[in-house]
């Protein structure tokens, strides 16, 4: 049988809304790759991944201002790099105000491991000299008081933060109930067919965002989970699809190879297995 389940997840999150049918899928029939409402595939994702990777608490894994300008640091960099970077700017310079008072070249040659350094180094200055300039400090704890899309807006009114970065910020540090999208979230999401295949990545986020629970620890689970997901089994190129547990209701799957077989079906693991790599938080 294909077991699109409901499993514990749904006694912690919430009930499955148009919950899936449960029947058998052999060759040729129609599967829930193409009888699912992307609402539905959604849903079903998160109770998946959530028990595939296993649930994560909601804490913030560094202060707010450390979270917005690592953020933009990552872009198209790896973390390893983006750690180096950071380290460095605050090693070289001390604090946020030796940051700002840098000479730009010199900020820019520091943070040389990411990926455009003389177009962030600027971006930053601009950054740390908006937050002083309007909070007397380098603080975004004001953020916490907030409604979200008033956050979302001064946040993405910074030059070099869209809204995955705006997202982060407000879902990691602050509990706000916001769904951060990058291209691991985005490319499983079109695969599986919870969003269009031509859908952006900004459309993304409020497409997703209306089908999900507006439960900051249900949204940081389905971020983490797809994200790596994205990372280690849904690969841009050549994704690893006998390992994924989504394959039973996945419109790439569905267009690749078929119909799943009742054998393939069996032979997908359950959970992530620490021998296939770490996963970052």
């Amino acid at each position: 049988m294909l077991d699109i389940r409901a499993s514990q997840t749904q006694l912690e999150f919430g009930q499955v809304r148009n919950p899936p049918p449960r029947r058998a899928v052999h060759p040729g029939m129609t599967t829930a790759a193409t009888t699912l409402t992307p609402e539905q595939k959604t849903w079903q994702n998160h109770l998946l991944l959530h028990e595939f990777y296993g649930p994560l608490p909601l804490e913030p894994r560094r202060p707010p201002m450390r979270e917005l300008i690592s953020t933009l640091l990552s872009h198209r960099t790896t973390h390893a790099d983006e750690e180096l970077a950071y380290a460095r700017m605050l090693e070289e310079f001390g604090d946020w105000q030796g940051v700002l008072a840098a000479p730009t070249a010199a900020l820019a040659h520091t943070i040389r491991t990411t990926r455009w350094p003389d177009t962030q180094a600027p971006r930053i200055q601009e950054i740390l000299r908006r937050i002083q300039a309007e909070q007397g400090a380098f603080t975004l704890d004001f953020l916490a008081d907030w409604p979200v899309e008033k956050g979302l807006a001064w946040l993405t009114d910074m030059p070099g933060i869209g809204l995955k970065t705006a997202s982060l910020v407000l879902l990691f540090n602050f509990r706000k109930p916001v769904l951060p999208v990058d291209t691991h979230v985005h490319r499983v999401a079109q695969r599986v067919g919870m969003i269009g295949a031509k859908t952006s990545v900004d459309k993304a986020h409020q497409l997703l965002l209306a089908q999900l629970p507006k439960d900051a620890v249900v949204l940081l689970n389905f971020h983490k989970h797809n994200y790596w997901h994205g990372q280690h089994i849904c690969f841009f190129a050549k994704p690893d699809c006998g390992r994924c547990p989504l394959k039973g209701f996945c419109t790439y799957y569905l267009e690749h190879y078929g119909p799943p077989t009742l054998e393939a079906l069996a032979a997908t693991p359950t959970h992530w297995q620490k021998s296939w790599g770490v996963l970052l938080h």
